[in-house]
């Protein structure tokens, strides 16, 4: 299973800097940077909430899951 973070295709969609989303949302650029990447291993609901304000989208929009390749049906 992986959860896939579309943050840099929401920025790209509003023309916003890493460093002006970073700002905005209250958080440091470099942890933008780890959730842009896919390295974060969790994202407090107050930081999803901010990003959400900050981008005027749902949470499906910033982040999906896609299934293993061998995951087996259920």
């Amino acid at each position: 299973m992986a959860i896939i973070v579309d943050l840099d295709v929401q920025l790209a969609k509003r023309k916003l800097s890493v460093g002006e989303f970073a700002a905005a949302v209250g958080i440091t650029p470099a942890n933008v940077a780890v959730l842009k990447n896919g390295r974060a291993k969790a994202v407090r609901f107050t930081t999803l909430d901010a990003i959400c304000r900050t981008l005027g989208c749902q949470p499906g929009d910033v982040l999906r899951w896609v299934p293993d390749d061998g995951a087996a049906d259920g």
